[in-house]
Parts: C-alpha cells; structure tokens; sequence
C-alpha cells in the first residue's frame, strides 16, 4: 500500500516551509485552533486528490502574499519501491510529476495514492444540499473507477454545452435531441457506479454506526435519481418545456441526491450532534472499507480533529475499531495532545507525535 515517507510543503495556507518524516503506521498532530493542523492533513489530501477537501478555489490555499504553492511527497509503494509525487500551483497554471515526469492528465493520478479523509467539514454532508454528497461519491468512485471518472467528465462538458444553448431563446431541437442523446450513456454510467456504491455502503455503515454509537438507532443510506424510473434522454424530454423556460437543465444525474436517515427519518432532523457526528464518521469509515476491498490494501486514512462532539463512550468505541482492523497509515489531528497520546498509545508503538504552532510542525516523540 502507498505509504507517506516524506513531505514537502511550501506556501501552502499559513505553513511557510516543511519538511517532515513520517511514521510508516500512526502519525498524530496536536496543537490549538488555527495553528495549522488541517492545513498539513489538507497538503496530504491534495497531494493525492490533485484538489483540497475543501471546496474553494486553489487561489484560497496559497500562504498569504504569496502566488502559488507547492507540495512533494515520497512514499513507498505496494510493489515495494519508492516513489516521489510533486504538485506546483499557480494562478491558472497546476503541474504534477511522478519521478520528476509529467502527468499529460490530471486523472492519470487520481487513485494511485487512495485517501480517506475525515473532518468537522464533513457536516456539510448533512446540513448543506446535493452538491456536497455528489462531491463525496465522485471522490470515492473516481479513485476506483477511472471509467466513472471519465463519464463524469463527459457528462458535465456535454451538460455546460446544453445549458449553453438553453439560454438561447430559440434553441434548436435537433441539436438538443442529439446532445441528449450523447449525454445518455454518460449519464447511465454514472447512475449504476452510485447506485451500486450505496448498495455497497448501506449495510458496512449500518455496522460500523453500531460500533461507534453502542447500539440504538438505525442509520441507512438512499439513493434518489432521476434515472430511478427512466432513461436521461426520456427524463430531458419530460422536462424540455420547463427547461426552455427556465433556460438551463432542470433534471439529470447532476441533481442527484443521498438521503441519510435514521430510525426512517432525515437524520439532519432526528440526530443529535453526537449521532450526525458518529453518522458521519461510520460513512467515512465505510467509505474507507470499500475501498480497501477494492485495491486490495487499506488507504491512507485522516482524521482531522475526529473526537470533537463524540462522547467518551463514542471515542472509545471509535478508537477500538481502528485498533481492531487491519488499517494503513493514520494521521490524527487533535488540539489536546494529552488526549491524543493516551488513546494511540494503547493501539501501537510504532507512531509519531508532531506539534503545531503557526504552521510550523515539530516532531516531540
């Protein structure tokens, strides 16, 4: 499995320059709130995501009065070798090379270095629309399934295109019947990979929700799509009338949604804090699982301040299951480093403590 050996981040957010080694296992970092502790969790995820968990334009992550960033990585592979990942951004301008070689496409990456990522920005998944669940199931399936990925892409160009000429006033039907009909095989794609991954998700989350939460309530997963019932090209010309008038397109898989419930109702509505919170982090948990079965190894997993709004009883439950399973490499952010070191140093020896203090991270054992 990819293991983060080493890292080099520059101008990333409030971190100036860093150069850390990593533990090959456990790998926590402490320190109060806007030291930068997600900032070095976040320079990981781009560094295998090619984009920053959090949606805001790359121009958001650069170190203030700088124009640009950059981030490398070593890592050990699974055959055994090494391998060393760079990324440069500047304002309009994102370079990535593996060995010093340049990818011709950004995809080309995703997934060579699989990542889960669990943070208190996770509660957009309940609180805020579709988009914020569509970006987490383009992010699961993309880095297992370069097809879905590129459908994905195919779909929205074509999406842009129609929309394009859905604000002309009198758009051609012609052209319309055949965009739809090139948008329908995408489309298609896009729906089976989510409906398969909720199927596959529904009961591991269900499991793991018990795990965390001691029992009780029941969670579940729903998938609702246009495509449920019908093909696009027949959902579009249902809807051709309103999207004339609305001049963009009213239906589709780009409005997709995934409902999260429990005991049967909204689980924004019905959970407490403390249940959307163990809600959510079993959906990452789960999320991390299909992975693993999928590549066959366990994917680089963090955790960015996981412990917050989890009882004592949650935090335990939670931490016996990383302790129980066969993970990959962890890194956990926290900003009581008593804590921290209590709960990891009951799991294993083989870990590494760094504290964070204006985006500068130094290793204390």
């Amino acid at each position: 499995m990819p293991n983060l050996r080493k890292i080099v981040v520059q101008d990333f957010r409030n971190i100036v320059f860093q150069e850390l080694s990593f533990s090959p296992n456990v790998n926590c970092i402490s320190g109060n709130n806007g030291e930068g502790k997600t900032n070095l969790i976040d320079a990981i995820y781009y560094l295998s995501m090619t984009k920053s968990a959090f949606p805001a334009p790359d121009r958001y992550n650069f170190r203030y009065g700088t124009e640009g960033f950059a981030i490398g990585g070593t890592y050990s592979m699974e055959n055994g070798l090494e391998s060393r990942f760079s990324i440069q951004v500047r304002e309009g301008e994102k370079k990535l090379s593996r060995d010093d070689k340049p990818y011709t496409r950004m995809g080309e990456h995703i997934g060579v270095l699989p990542v889960v990522m669990v943070s208190p920005g996770d509660s957009a998944l309940v609180s805020d629309s579709g988009e914020e669940r569509r970006r987490l199931s383009n992010a699961v399936l993309s880095q297992m399934d370069r097809e879905y990925m590129a459908a994905v892409q195919a779909y929205n160009r074509l999406l842009a295109q129609r929309n394009k000429m859905l604000k002309d006033y009198a758009p051609d039907a012609a052209l319309l019947d055949v965009l739809d009909a090139r948008m329908d095989s995408h489309a298609r794609k896009i729906f089976e990979c989510r409906a398969q991954l909720v199927q596959d998700l529904r009961p591991v989350v269900e499991s793991y929700y018990r795990l965390i939460s001691g029992g009780g309530e029941s969670v579940s997963i729903e998938y609702k799509s246009d495509l449920a019932n019908a093909s696009l090209t027949d959902v579009f010309a249902a809807h051709r009338e309103r999207d004339f008038q609305l001049r963009y397109t009213s239906s589709g898989v780009q409005r997709d949604d995934f409902l999260f419930t429990m005991d049967g109702r909204p689980i924004r509505r019905a959970g407490s804090q403390g249940q959307q919170k163990s809600f959510l982090v079993a959906l990452k948990f789960a999320q991390y699982e299909i992975m693993k079965r999928s590549y066959g190894f366990a994917p680089m997993l963090l955790l960015d301040d996981v412990f917050d709004k989890l009882d004592l009883g949650r935090i335990s439950n939670l931490i016996g299951m990383v302790a129980g399973k066969d993970f990959g490499q962890i890194f956990i952010t926290d900003t009581d480093q008593q804590r921290l070191s209590g709960i990891v140093d009951r799991i294993t020896e083989d870990r590494a403590y760094f504290n964070a203090v204006g985006g500068v991270f130094t290793r204390i054992g």
